[in-house]
């Protein structure tokens, strides 16, 4: 998650938040979050699972276009 705070400290157009799937069940229930890390981006589900830092990146990118 270091890498998404890095992210929105260098964009104003990110922004980033850890939030415990544990802790908010119902929230991690609707956005289908089953193993973390996941990464929700415009509140959906984009990926799951570590990555790279520069696959981190690319996807952020993508994702966002």
């Amino acid at each position: 998650m270091l890498l998404a705070y890095r992210c929105a400290l260098a964009s104003p157009n990110v922004t980033a938040a850890a939030v415990e799937a544990t802790e908010f069940v119902a929230d991690a229930d609707r956005l289908g979050v089953v193993s973390v890390p996941a990464v929700v981006i415009d509140g959906r589900l984009r990926y799951a699972g570590a990555v790279p830092e520069h696959a981190f990146v690319q996807r952020l990118l993508v994702a966002v276009g």
